[in-house]
């Protein structure tokens, strides 16, 4: 059976013959395709500084209107200047309390209108073996990661629906696939908002909202670097070593 696809921004055309494993491209019509999201309000949360606060630079490039949300103003009003474009905002809420979170954004929303698009980031917890980790660490995790983005999908999400358009993104880990020695609450953490997040895009698929994760490995931000440090110290060595 011949199956094709158009690929975005090529002049190709893709056919594929499943049954005898051939893939074969050919000319075709230029397809652009257009990532604008002019007219959408992205909530980007953890968003003062690392992963969150380069998502919060790209999305704005992109002409939505970007509001930063993470528990330190100082930090959110040095990154809020950064951001291209014009008609962004910042809140401040702490993600270690979920429900004031859900205060938090739904005042703004009061204000300002729905969200179109969530970016669910968090810092994760500290590191350290899982079988002596303390039943308070994992609980602790749970409200920063899983439930904070639990709540903030169940307010934004029925404002995603009546506009016919919503994207969830979750910034989870690589350890989702495989376990990071020495990271157990993480781990156990970021696998079960894997599963949240899957779940969640199989029930609202069909009403125009999607659900994905994105799973970054080591990234060079101040939560690798306190890592580093803290690994270091616990061998007797120095960052730089560790980083090798």
């Amino acid at each position: 059976m011949l199956s094709e696809r158009q690929c975005s921004r090529s002049a190709e055309r893709i056919c594929i013959w499943p049954a005898e494993g051939r893939i074969v491209i050919l000319p075709g019509e230029r397809i652009e395709m257009d990532t604008s999201l002019t007219g959408r309000s992205a909530l980007v949360c953890g968003s003062s500084q690392g992963i969150g606060l380069a998502c919060a630079r790209q999305i704005a490039s992109l002409d939505a209107r970007v509001t930063l949300c993470a528990r330190n103003e100082v930090d959110l009003g040095k990154a809020l200047e950064t951001l291209p474009g014009s008609g962004h905002t910042h809140l401040v809420a702490d993600f270690d309390e979920p429900e004031s979170v859900v205060a938090a954004v739904q005042s703004h929303i009061d204000r300002y209108g729905h969200f179109q698009i969530l970016i669910n980031n968090s810092g994760g917890p500290p590191g350290g073996p899982i079988f002596s980790a303390e039943s308070d660490e994992f609980l602790v995790a749970l409200k920063r990661h899983l439930i904070c983005n639990h709540r903030l999908a169940q307010l934004l999400v029925p404002g995603m629906e009546a506009s016919g358009y919503g994207r969830i993104v979750n910034i989870i880990s690589t350890s989702v696939r495989e376990p990071i020695p020495n990271l157990g609450v993480s781990n156990t953490t970021r696998g079960a908002v894997a599963s949240w997040a899957k779940t969640l895009s199989k029930e609202l698929g069909p009403a125009g909202v999607t659900v994905n994760s994105v799973l970054p490995g080591f990234t060079d931000t101040a939560r690798l670097s306190e890592l580093m440090e803290k690994r270091a110290r616990a061998q007797g060595t120095t960052p730089d070593e560790i980083e090798k």
